[in-house]
Order: structure tokens, then sequence, then C-alpha cells
């Protein structure tokens, strides 16, 4: 895609595993990542849900090495919608790389998917996330009450949405 994007590689499985084991990333994973089959499963998966345009996942690259995941999931073909989620690990935070990725998958998702709306949200007390929806274009639509669970807490998130004919 870019030298900031591409997609997840079998190869990457390391570097994924120990993203996975960092705060704040462990629960960015729909299931648990703890071996490094965990991580090529994930990939797998990855590559199955590009296949049935269902998602599409990237590895932010540093210097050519994935620092971080930025993806559109949910596509709905009816609503031309989509979901972006993104981590960063905690090397490569502060730097800008998630506001860029979320631009470039955003724009990308817009031409290449021919998508009109993109829709994430962030715990309210997540304000880098919220810097990086609102550095992307991504208005902020309101909150939802209660609507994440992490280790049996729940947590209001923000609801951001950018559409393809936002100016950014």
């Amino acid at each position: 895609m870019t030298d900031l994007l591409r997609p997840w590689l079998p190869d990457d499985a390391p570097v994924l595993l120990a993203a996975a084991r960092e705060p704040l990333v462990d629960h960015q994973f729909t299931t648990a990542i703890t071996s490094l089959e965990d991580a090529v499963a994930w990939i797998d998966l990855l590559a199955t849900s590009r296949v049935d345009d269902t998602a599409y996942a990237f590895a932010v690259l540093s210097d050519g090495v994935p620092v971080g995941n930025i993806t559109v999931s949910s596509v709905d073909r009816r609503h031309l919608t989509g979901w972006v989620s993104y981590w960063v690990r905690s090397s490569a935070r502060g730097r800008g790389l998630a506001t860029r990725a979320c631009r470039e998958v955003s724009d990308w998702a817009f031409g290449e998917l021919g998508l009109f709306r993109l829709e994430l949200a962030h715990r309210t007390d997540n304000l880098a996330s919220c810097r990086v929806a609102l550095g992307a274009g991504y208005a902020v639509e309101g909150v939802e009450r209660a609507r994440l669970l992490y280790d049996g807490e729940r947590f209001d998130a923000e609801r951001h949405a950018r559409l393809a004919t936002d100016r950014v």
C-alpha cells in the first residue's frame, strides 16, 4: 500500500505476539494471542476476511517493521459502511503513526472499497485515541454508555465518524 501500511504477513507473527503481550494492546484482539501459533492463526484469519470482503487489516510500519495495526472491519456493502480500529505498540506511540495510518486507511477505504461512512469508538478516558480520531478527520457523534467490557469492567465509549464527503 505505502511505506506506512501493508497487509500482515506470516513472518510478522513474533512481532504480533510481542505486541499482544503489551497492556492496552492486549484488549484489541477478539481472541487471545498467547503463542506464535495464535499469532499465525490471527494473520491467517485476516487474509480470509480480506477474501470475504468483511475486513481489511494492515500492519502499521516504522522503518519497515510492524509497530501497530489498523483495520477496516464490519464492511457493509448494503450501506457502504465500515468500522475502523487501531493500536500502536508503546515504543511507537507519540510519533503520529496512528493518525497517519488512520488517514491513509480511511482514504483507501473511501477510494478502493467505495465505502461512504467509517465509524470508530474509543474509551472516553483514552485521550490519545481521541486525538488520533480527530486528527484523521473523524467527527465526534456522541457517547455510548457502558459500551465496552474489559476485565469485567464497563467503559463508556465516544463514537466518531467520517464520511467520504467530509473535508479533512
